[in-house]
């Protein structure tokens, strides 16, 4: 038994006319009168004797009327309150943001939106970019902001480019290299190197390196970037930082050359899912952003 059948018996109940409860119900007469006859087949009897010019119930009809009519009455309830549950509750958005990007960067967008929408919650998820990307295919997260300059782009997903920014070779304040304006790849051969576990270019930045014959030790690695900047800070060895990402004073930060790395990071999204409200909400204000 299905909503509609019910809808569809309550009307001729009322009308005791197929054809106007037909029009009552906005459907074609032949609709109504297959969906009455499954009915009447489910029940194992007829409902209604169909004498013209009006229609009468039998007594099975009679019978089955104020269930029907309960049942109809409940399933307009449960609608009706699953409706004021969806304007009172409060709307969750789950974003996955990649654990390398500085928050600075993007708490302009999400002040924006804690304004504009301040009935959305937001939940961020951390993550390495593989596994932001992860998250994101398999439904856990609606939204991500991450990069993956290591991969082609996957074409199942939705990019919007938010900024740019270049990487850079990061180094204690009393470095031989520090008054460098640049420095290029083969400057820093032999130089103990201090890597960030998460850095998007891992394995990028080592092909290159072994391509250009410039070997140096990593002598420490952590999944914290204020770790591995106190490091440096301390003369361990030199860095690979995002530039908006470097923030402590104690270090200098040169442009990397020859050759040069560059991040875009995007908000993204699954081609083919329709936007939630909170999502489409998210897109508008980071379309609308002045970014760097």
């Amino acid at each position: 038994m299905e909503v509609h059948q019910i809808r569809y018996f309550l009307a001729v109940c009322e009308q005791l006319n197929f054809t106007q409860a037909a029009r009552q119900c906005h459907v074609t007469q032949p609709s109504l009168t297959r969906a009455i006859q499954r009915l009447e087949k489910e029940f194992g009897g007829y409902l209604f004797r169909r004498e013209r010019p009006k229609v009468e119930l039998t007594d099975l009809g009679k019978l089955v009327r104020p269930y029907l009519q309960e049942a109809w009455e409940e399933a307009q309830a449960a609608k009706k309150g699953a409706k004021e549950y969806g304007v009172k509750a409060p709307m969750r958005l789950n974003l996955a943001i990649m654990c390398t990007i500085e928050p600075a960067l993007l708490i302009h967008l999400f002040s924006r939106f804690r304004a504009a929408h301040p009935d959305i919650q937001l939940d961020l998820i951390d993550g390495t970019a593989q596994s932001i990307e992860e998250q994101l295919i398999g439904a856990k997260a609606e939204a991500a902001v991450y990069c993956r300059p290591d991969l082609e782009r996957d074409p199942r997903l939705n990019h919007l480019p938010l900024f740019r920014e270049q990487m850079m070779i990061v180094l204690p304040a009393e470095h031989r290299l520090a008054d460098r304006e640049s420095i290029e790849i083969k400057d820093l051969a032999g130089e103990p190197y201090v890597q960030r576990s998460f850095c998007e270019f891992n394995d990028m930045v080592d092909r290159v390196f072994d391509d250009l014959g410039v070997d140096g030790d990593t002598v420490y690695r952590s999944d914290r970037d204020d770790w591995v900047l106190a490091m440096i800070a301390s003369g361990f060895g030199f860095g690979f930082f995002p530039k908006y990402s470097i923030s402590n004073a104690a270090v200098v930060a040169r442009p990397l050359v020859n050759p040069e790395f560059w991040r875009e990071v995007s908000l993204t999204t699954v081609k083919g899912l329709p936007y939630s409200r909170a999502v489409g909400a998210l897109v508008h204000d980071a379309m609308r952003s002045a970014w760097l």
